[in-house]
């Protein structure tokens, strides 16, 4: 039977989403109009004048060189965060799902980067690739690798991808571990019985089961790569060298609060938000046919 909490009076339910309603209004829906609003508009860095020019800001835009690469920067940035972060995160997840030992303490090991703030993790990782003192980048040298974040886009592009998906790794790999414990050892055990080898029980029992905890990780860490990277990039490379890491909301923030453009920013949030939301409805119009609950 299916069961359903009964409220006596008509206004409780409201009282009790109201804290939530009012966060995600002051927090989300006032800023999104207030972005738009600045979108349509030119005004001067002090905001003494201000003139409506429609979607003359928008067509600057798109008629920028920069801002047009900042796109596939994102896009490659974001695919590397988040293909990157759930296949480690899913490696890390079936590694200790195995471990019987001390299992506790590696999973309390894997959890801990998830409790560094972003632009601690920014700082973390430049330091460990910094010269003279940096440890990989003295491995790397050792092993005949070049390393100079400073002058190489490419190496630049490396470090933040690094950073961000050791920043959130932890994440996935709580989501993950649940899915992998929830699953019946049965249908594990049916198909050893079976013959079936580790590689062919993990691709067609595990990973399908898993499909809705991939689905729900893949949506997450795209808003991640798009939204909540920002500190990580503005500590590590500052969009560097050039523009080579200025991804979409570095550089709503760069030409916002640095070049003092307060309405080319908020076009560019606008458009940023319009992107995500519309990656977010494919990703529930198509990939979500391939899950299976």
């Amino acid at each position: 039977m299916e069961k359903r909490v009964l409220f006596k009076s008509g206004w409780l339910p409201w009282a009790l989403i109201a804290p939530q309603m009012a966060v995600i209004l002051v927090f989300f829906f006032w800023p999104a109009g207030q972005a738009l609003y600045q979108s349509v508009l030119q005004e001067d860095a002090f905001g003494a004048t201000r003139e409506f020019v429609g979607l003359d800001n928008f067509k600057r835009l798109f008629a920028d060189p920069s801002y047009l690469d900042s796109f596939r920067i994102t896009a490659v940035f974001s695919a590397l965060v988040a293909v990157g972060g759930l296949a480690l995160s899913l490696l890390l997840a079936v590694m200790a799902n195995r471990v019987v030992r001390a299992a506790g303490v590696y999973k309390t090991l894997l959890i801990w980067p998830y409790a560094v703030a972003p632009v601690v993790a920014g700082v973390l990782w430049l330091m460990m690739f910094a010269s003279p003192y940096g440890v990989i980048r003295y491995a790397l040298i050792e092993m005949g690798f070049e390393w100079n974040h400073l002058l190489n886009g490419r190496h630049a592009m490396a470090l933040i991808v690094i950073a961000s998906i050791w920043k959130y790794i932890s994440y996935n790999f709580l989501f993950f571990l649940a899915g992998l414990q929830s699953i019946p050892h049965s249908l594990i055990e049916a198909a050893t019985i079976d013959g079936a080898t580790p590689w062919r029980r993990f691709w067609t029992i595990v990973f399908p089961l898993l499909s809705p905890t991939t689905f729900f990780l893949l949506v997450i860490n795209v808003v991640h790569a798009f939204f909540e990277t920002f500190a990580i990039v503005d500590a590590a490379t500052s969009g560097g060298p050039g523009k080579d890491t200025a991804i979409l909301v570095y550089k709503v923030y760069y030409d916002g609060f640095k070049a003092m453009d307060v309405n080319g920013s908020a076009a560019q949030s606008v458009i940023l938000m319009l992107i995500v939301i519309a990656l977010t409805v494919v990703q529930f119009k198509f990939v979500e046919k391939k899950v299976h609950y």
